[in-house]
């Protein structure tokens, strides 16, 4: 008999079930719709204003909410019952995503939408994360959030790409309609395919403000919970440095706009490529053991862009670094336990939260350092305070490697 932890579990008994289905197509298509509307809002906004800071405020918006909601209404996980903040959600973030077509949206409006937006889905992601440990078999926990994260990774790819097809075809407002669609067709998705399940959480009492802050404190509270979630924080708020400095890096060794696209689908296809390795080949007791060292590892290959490698070299570097994304993996399975059940609701609302805006912070500062010393020393500064503050988060589970 094997022991707990010892056996492999894979894709399969994720997808088993047929409500967890329902969430991974809702999760496709919202995520494609968003990535297919950055694309087209970014256009109209520069032509509409020549300005590149307001055409990259765009993107910027996409994280600053989540701050907010994911910890000043962060209450609100255990006030509703998950399927019914999803779904509400969604179906209020059709009509925003529908209003920024209208013709005569001067730009703030645009920009207080794609707010609206940005808080609705920091609000939604909490629940989606019940939601999935709900629908699938514990030891399935893992394989489902896998396939999560690479709907994602394959949903902005795809998404990238066909916003730049569609501004072909269609009109940056046409696009601009097909994400409020997919939101209405995500909202469906869940209301008629996963069933109706209690938040499971704390009970929320007095005012939201307060009960959301009592909570966030209640997490932070439990230190092994507060420093996994560190890890899944500041390991990828330096992990985005090569994404944020891709022009800048192609363009100084005379690159095309092509490499430009290459280079930003480089590292979702290593993350895509670690995570189907990672639930194929290893064992959960696996993967807990390996966090460490894979998120160590991953930044080893930023360290070279010290030497300002070409661009074929480096396209290699991030796929490399990607695939050691799979710590993710454990680390789920770690946050997962150590979350008590009563609080695993703010815990995801509040790790949503933080992956978003530490993310929003690393494209910020990638930017930033590039400005004075150049993308490419920029990009192995962040591989080396990436590592430092792995192996300072982690420096137990690496002794623990050493030892084994």
């Amino acid at each position: 008999m094997n022991a707990p932890g010892a056996s492999r579990v894979g894709y399969g008994a994720a997808l088993s079930s047929r409500e967890f289905r329902a969430l991974f197509a809702a999760q496709l298509i919202s995520i494609t719709g968003t990535s297919i509307a950055a694309v087209a809002l970014t256009v109209i906004v520069f032509r509409r204003t020549g300005s590149p800071l307001l055409a990259s405020l765009t993107f910027a918006l996409g994280f600053l909410p989540s701050v907010l909601g994911g910890t000043l209404l962060s209450g609100i996980v255990d006030r509703l019952p998950p399927r019914r903040l999803v779904v509400g959600c969604a179906l209020l973030a059709t009509p925003f995503a529908a209003a920024m077509a209208w013709p005569s949206d001067p730009v703030w409006s645009l920009l207080v939408l794609l707010f609206g937006l940005g808080m609705l889905s920091s609000l939604a992601g909490g629940a989606n994360a019940s939601l999935v440990r709900s629908t699938v078999p514990h030891d399935a926990y893992v394989p489902a959030r896998s396939l999560m994260r690479m709907a994602a990774q394959f949903a902005q790819i795809g998404g990238n790409a066909a916003g730049g097809v569609l501004l072909v075809l269609v009109t940056p407002r046409g696009a601009l309609l097909l994400n409020a669609a997919s939101f209405a067709i995500a909202a469906l998705s869940v209301r008629f395919g996963v069933a109706e399940y209690p938040s499971g959480g704390m009970r929320g009492e007095g005012r939201l403000l307060g009960d959301s802050l009592r909570g966030a404190r209640a997490v932070f509270a439990l230190p092994e919970l507060r420093r996994l979630m560190l890890v899944g924080w500041i390991v990828p708020m330096f992990s985005v440095a090569p994404e944020a400095l891709a022009a800048p890096y192609v363009a100084a060794r005379h690159g095309s706009t092509t490499l430009v696209g290459w280079w930003l689908v480089a590292l979702p296809l290593g993350v895509i490529i670690g995570d189907v390795a990672g639930v194929r080949l290893l064992s959960a007791r696996g993967q807990r053991r390996l966090v460490a060292p894979a998120a160590a590892a991953g930044f080893l290959p930023y360290l070279v862009f010290l030497l300002e490698p070409s661009i074929p070299l480096g396209l290699g570097l991030l796929v490399v670094s990607g695939a050691c994304s799979f710590y993710a993996l454990g680390l789920d399975g770690r946050v997962r336990d150590a979350a008590p059940p009563r609080l695993f609701p703010r815990t995801m609302a509040l790790n949503y939260a933080g992956l978003m805006s530490f993310e929003g912070i690393g494209f910020a500062l990638a930017g930033a350092i590039a400005q004075g010393v150049g993308p490419g020393r920029a990009i192995a500064l962040a591989g080396a305070c990436g590592l430092l503050a792995t192996v300072v988060l982690l420096r137990a589970d690496l002794r623990s490697v050493r030892r084994r």
